[in-house]
């Protein structure tokens, strides 16, 4: 199968992606955390504040401060168990997990976290995020401003941040459940992850951006990552000075080769352990995560301008939308994906306004991928299906964030027919009042990125959905982002094939009734 057919099948026809007669070995799954062994550890400070409100003047972070942006991040928050039936005869099993804030398929959490920090009480060097533990495992000690410079197209001035934090994707994690599917899921758990990490930098005062271009296989020699294994997917460098970001570079800067940066640091090969005795190959995810990878710098490119348009249907204005004032930390505890909670409820034009203005527009962040002085179409969008909510015709409509309203694609009742399109019926969107549709371009800018471009087009819609969901708990609402439906058929609704987009992940919203559960959190 070619990378093209396995791409387009894993959107639209998932069956023909996937590994025929797979089996899940739930007896030798791996851990959802990486563990380094035998090097040198930090722990980090368990007194976490339980609010993210009234933070103090922007300044370089000690340890302390580090560790409570790591926690909001990535840390583990929450503990969970379920008890399912197995049989007729009542046999059942308790599966347990930890979860973290920032959600993720099957609580699997396929990412890694690492640092490259300069700060006070910590020695200067790279480390690994130990969720487990919630300390730092030192990889390489020393400075390595130039060399992830470098790695970067010094497109950065790295020696101004105090950090810069590497997002990985460790392959089997999910891959021994979901087998190739998990190609997709990945990328979209990397950018939920990357969405968390950018609403806590801003309440820490921290200014961000995000690289999804760089020297691959330079930044995991860097962190001693074997590729076949893991490979980062993100870069994002954080500072207190907002004047350090360049999505160009510097034009009199030398080209740098993937193997001329390399032969600057000697390669290191730290023991770490995952559990699983038995790890199965993975062949198309690691052909991909090839033909992904940039060799040199001079690879590095960004996308063209384009004019901002609509289908031309009739517009829905939508009221001024009130920017949202919220604790992000109580707003983190508070978000609840639904299943079968969610109840029938009338939706105000504001509140669904508010959702919209503020998940698009606080979206707007620093990338490598556009000039931060040209206006380009968004990359991923909204289109939404909606039904007994104030003022507005039950349909489907595409927003415009530009102009904050809505443009009418087809009226009607749709909830039935989404209904018929999940392939599990975990969740009955009768009862839902907002379905989401996050949208991009069916070909995920291959001419401009090649195959790279898969993988960011999943990473910004993850990006987007962590602002929903954020924002929704936020107003009281639940939402559950699901791939279990027929992109397909959806793509029909909002008449999305002559537009050359589909439909990348589909996120229900609306009110709910308390689960009758036991939750514990793993904080004070």
């Amino acid at each position: 199968m070619s990378l093209d057919e396995f791409l387009h099948h894993l959107h639209f026809d998932i069956e023909k992606a996937s590994i025929p007669d797979w089996e899940v070995d739930w007896e030798d799954k791996p851990l959802p955390y990486k563990l380094y062994r035998e090097l040198p550890v930090v722990p980090l400070s368990l007194e976490v504040p339980l609010t993210l409100e009234g933070q103090e003047q922007p300044a370089t972070p000690d340890l302390s401060k580090m560790g409570h942006f790591l926690w909001y991040v990535y840390g583990l928050t929450q503990f969970s168990q379920s008890v399912f039936s197995l049989d007729a005869t009542d046999h059942s099993e308790v599966m347990q997990s930890y979860r973290r804030f920032a959600p993720s398929g099957g609580a699997l959490y396929p990412n890694e976290l690492y640092v490259y920090l300069k700060i006070k009480d910590l020695p200067i060097g790279v480390y690994h995020y130990d969720v487990a533990h919630h300390r730092l495992v030192l990889l390489r000690e020393g400075n390595f401003d130039s060399y992830i410079a470098k790695a970067l197209g010094n497109r950065c001035d790295v020696s101004s941040c105090f950090g810069t934090v590497f997002v990985s994707t460790m392959f089997w994690k999910n891959f021994f459940k979901y087998n190739n599917f998990s190609y997709r899921l990945q990328g979209l758990d990397a950018g939920v992850l990357i969405g968390q990490l950018l609403e806590v930098a801003k309440r820490f005062g921290f200014e961000s951006g995000v690289y999804f271009q760089f020297l691959d296989r330079a930044v995991n020699h860097l962190l001693g990552l074997a590729e076949r294994e893991e490979s980062v997917y993100a870069v994002i460098p954080l500072s207190v000075e907002p004047t350090i970001w360049s999505a160009n570079g510097n034009e009199k800067a030398r080209i740098v080769a993937t193997a001329e940066l390399c032969r600057e640091l000697p390669s290191i090969e730290p023991s770490h352990y995952v559990r699983s005795q038995r790890v199965k190959e993975y062949p198309m995810l690691t052909e991909l995560n090839e033909m992904s990878m940039l060799e040199d710098t001079i690879s590095f490119t960004m996308i063209g301008e384009e004019e901002i348009g609509n289908d031309g249907g009739q517009t829905v204005a939508l009221p001024h939308a009130e920017r949202l004032s919220y604790d992000l930390a109580s707003v983190c505890r508070q978000r609840f994906s639904p299943d079968m909670d969610f109840i029938m409820g009338k939706i105000s034009q504001l509140d669904l306004a508010n959702l919209l203005y503020e998940a698009t527009d606080s979206f707007l962040y620093r990338n490598d991928l556009e000039s931060a002085y040209q206006k380009h179409e968004p990359r991923v969008s909204l289109n939404i299906c909606l039904y007994n909510v104030e003022g507005i015709p039950n349909g489907a409509y595409q927003y415009d964030s530009t102009t904050h309203a809505l443009h009418q694609v087809l009226l009607g009742d749709h909830r039935l027919l989404l209904q018929s399109g999940m392939s599990l019926y975990n969740v009955n969107l009768l009862q839902v009042p907002i379905c989401i549709h996050v949208t991009g371009v069916k070909d995920y800018n291959k001419n401009t990125f090649g195959y790279r471009g898969y993988r960011i087009q999943q990473m910004e819609a993850g990006m987007l959905v962590q602002r929903l969901l954020l924002l929704a708990a936020a107003s009281g609402m639940g939402g559950h982002p699901l791939l279990g439906y027929d992109s397909n058929l959806c793509d029909e609704i909002y008449k999305l094939g002559p537009q050359g987009k589909t439909s990348l992940i589909q996120i229900p919203f609306g009110p709910y009734r308390p689960r009758p559960w036991l939750m514990g959190g793993l904080y004070g």
